[in-house]
């Protein structure tokens, strides 16, 4: 019997991020024999954002493990429905349902993070002191760096979400819960995962675990990917 091909990974990045972000995890998938990609959306807008996913997806192999973190879980959540992926991780992320909105669930377990923003020229820039409850379990240098290239999203853009079908009612998900997550409340994230019926791993980790516990986030990538190829030989 032919296995399956491997399948893509996709990553879908957060606010406050790039796909940069996922650069201590995609060299050692890529070198399990996985093609990777990491969308680059500009946070202007949800439906944009959902779209570039998409028009990613056109440009690698099919099928695909959809990877989000943050209000990427909700790009995935929306570009799922794809027939093109098989598979969604979701770290430390937001998945909304039909008719939520990232806010609307982020206001239900509030955190500290919306205290250390600031809102100029349409955008939502975090204050050098947010980065803390950011990306608080990385060294000073990490933190410093996060801060510096960190790419601030349309003020509206997390109230923009207006679902008619989510990805996770139809494809397995994974989640990785961060349990000392000061931006995504980690009561917030178990809630989602439950949901979703995922398959969780809860890990020690600030809201950015692709950084600072990379090898958690490629363990479930993997076991992830093999389950997405087991099917489609099944």
């Amino acid at each position: 019997m032919s296995t399956a091909p491997k399948p893509t990974i996709v990553f879908c990045h957060g606010l406050w991020a790039d796909g940069s972000c996922f650069s201590k995890v995609i060299p050692t998938l890529q070198a399990d024999g996985h093609e990777v990609i990491a969308v680059q959306y500009g946070l202007n807008s949800y439906a944009d954002d959902v779209a570039t996913v998409k028009r990613t997806l056109g440009r690698v192999s099919s099928p695909a493990v959809l990877v989000g973190h943050s209000y990427g879980g909700a790009t995935i959540t929306g570009a799922g429905t794809d027939e093109r992926v098989a598979g969604l991780v979701y770290i430390a992320a937001v998945a909304p349902d039909v008719h939520e909105t990232v806010q609307s669930e982020l206001n239900k377990y509030p955190t500290e993070i919306f205290s250390q923003i600031e809102v100029a020229g349409g955008r939502v820039w975090l204050k050098p002191e947010g980065v803390r409850y950011f990306a608080g379990d990385l060294s000073e240098q990490e933190q410093k760096l996060v801060w510096a290239t960190h790419y601030p999203p349309a003020a509206d853009l997390l109230e923009q979400q207006n679902l008619d079908q989510v990805a996770w009612r139809s494809k397995p998900s994974w989640f990785i819960l961060a349990q000392k997550d000061q931006t995504v409340h980690p009561d917030l994230q178990r809630f989602l995962a439950k949901r979703m019926n995922a398959t969780i791993v809860e890990t020690n980790s600030s809201h950015v675990i692709m950084l600072s516990q990379p090898d958690v986030v490629i363990d479930v990538i993997r076991k992830a990917a093999a389950a997405v190829q087991r099917s489609r030989t099944e």
